[in-house]
């Protein structure tokens, strides 16, 4: 089995990391782990199969994220997974969000760990690619330390050795995603603790992270790092995670470089009918921090919607950030 490098990885997020978002990524970081956003099996085995299994071959390495309860229907979905050269399914034990609740799979699932632990064992039976469960310390009342290590104790029997753990509890109800992902405080020992009591399993940490630095300082006590709205708000801050995390000896990609690529990009999409506005939405942080980084939003946003936009638009906004002002 492959075994992929998890020191840094992009957290799959909704409507954000989307196949425009991790095209500029790769601009960004080659080596940083991609996910896509999470799919369930209804919509995967029912609906747009292809639209929504496509990626880029440059955006390898990529993890396709499944939501779901049902064993089966989750080993057919990581059968196509595996068909279409995605290097890892990751199973979403995470997401609190009521339509998931709904569907009683994402967080609601660590309450029923056997499941999760058969649903894991019959994608593994499936596929050759790793299989990895991202999840909570717990939910509701069920946070405490012991189940958290049971949850553990029990999935990594299926056969899953990779636990990537946001370290915050959800609550199911009185909380929306966005409050959960920011009211419940973030409880890195725990996640510190439950390496050291599991020193076979490669544990993943998630939740908070915003710069590069805060990377390094976890990876000596966990053996990865997933970012996850930090790259959202500022996707530069990956610019040196190449060489820094990874060792690579690559010149940093400037900002202007990676918007050109990416211009490119937006115009191979836009033949193929896709949206401007669906992948300049992306780079509105580029350069954040930047003189004049607040026009060059505001020009993107208010322009990219209208009919006929294309590269005058970048060339506009470029335009906002290179003119340095005189003293």
């Amino acid at each position: 089995m492959k075994k992929l490098d998890r020191r840094l990885s992009i957290a799959p997020m909704m409507d954000h990391t989307d196949r425009h978002f991790r095209y500029l990524m790769r601009l960004i970081t080659r080596r940083t782990l991609l996910y896509t956003e999470m799919i369930t099996t209804g919509a995967l085995l029912h609906g747009p199969r292809d639209d929504l299994l496509a990626f880029s071959t440059e955006e390898h390495p990529i993890a396709l994220q499944l939501g779901g309860n049902q064993p089966d229907k989750l080993a057919e979905c990581a059968g196509l997974a595996e068909d279409r050269g995605y290097d890892e399914v990751n199973l979403n034990v995470g997401c609190p969000s009521d339509r998931v609740l709904n569907g009683r799979f994402g967080a609601c699932l660590m309450a029923e760990p056997e499941l999760v632990a058969e649903c894991v064992r019959r994608m593994i039976q499936e596929i050759s690619i790793p299989v990895t469960v991202k999840t909570r310390i717990g939910i509701d009342d069920r946070d405490r330390y012991e189940h958290l290590c049971k949850f553990i104790e029990i999935v990594r029997t299926a056969g899953c050795n990779t636990f990537i753990i946001h370290a915050r509890k959800a609550w199911l109800s009185g909380l929306s995603p966005k409050q959960n992902r920011e009211i419940p405080p973030l409880q890195y020992r725990t996640v510190h603790q439950l390496k050291q009591d599991f020193p076979d399993l490669e544990i993943v940490i998630n939740g908070g992270f915003t710069k590069l630095e805060q990377v390094g300082c976890q990876l000596t006590m966990v053996d990865g790092v997933m970012i996850g709205r930090g790259v959202i708000h500022n996707p530069y801050l990956l610019a040196e995670a190449d060489r820094q995390i990874f060792g690579l000896r690559s010149a940093v990609p400037s900002r202007e470089a990676i918007l050109e690529h990416y211009l490119r990009y937006i115009e191979q999409q836009l033949v193929q009918g896709a949206h401007l506005q669906a992948m300049t939405r992306h780079v509105l942080g580029l350069y954040l921090g930047q003189y004049g980084a607040r026009k060059f939003r505001r020009i993107l946003t208010e322009n990219a919607r209208k009919t006929g936009s294309g590269r005058a638009v970048f060339t506009q906004a470029l335009a906002a950030v290179q003119t340095v002002p005189q003293i």
